[in-house]
């Protein structure tokens, strides 16, 4: 059997993990939280290690809730197309990929910001059959509420990893 203050550790670190990975989309994120309580809960037990998980289950909640949020209220309360978040999430994908022609600073984190507004803009303007500045709108509307969804996300992994130190300790 493993030492429980070496799991203890190697589980620290994955929920670490989950901190640049909420504010990057290219990593878990929030999902790393219960992943490092499930292994805590291997080393310890279910009598030991269940404030954690439920903790970080929670989190995970909250977390998906703030994405989904972030994303519709943004462009709701401009009262944009259906096809808004939609397109932004393929210009999401397409920064990612770096699909996105060559950008001379910033590379592919410029892509994650410029493929969503690029994407929810095209497509507000495509599905409104005009009026270029409202789809900019749209657009900016769509980062922004990406931008204040990924904050609340960091915000909550570091909540969880404080949390996961202080129900272990």
């Amino acid at each position: 059997m493993l030492d429980p203050s070496l799991v203890w550790w190697v589980a620290l670190g994955i929920q670490l993990l989950a901190i640049p990975g909420a504010l990057l989309p290219v990593l878990p994120g929030l999902a790393l939280l219960p992943l490092g309580a499930l292994l805590w809960l291997w080393a310890v037990g279910w009598h030991a290690a269940w404030p954690p998980l439920l903790l970080a289950g929670l989190l995970l909640l909250l977390g998906w809730a703030a994405e989904a949020l972030g994303l519709l209220l943004g462009p709701a309360r401009l009262q944009a197309s259906r096809w808004a978040p939609i397109g932004a999430g393929l210009g999401l994908l397409a920064g990612l990929l770096g699909l996105l022609p060559a950008l001379p600073v910033g590379g592919p984190v410029l892509g994650v910001l410029l493929g969503p507004f690029l994407g929810g803009s095209l497509a507000q303007w495509l599905a409104a059959r005009g009026a270029p500045g409202r789809a900019l709108q749209v657009g900016l509307a769509v980062v922004a509420g990406m931008l204040v969804s990924r904050l609340a996300q960091a915000l909550l992994a570091l909540v969880g990893v404080l949390g996961f130190i202080w129900l272990t300790s």
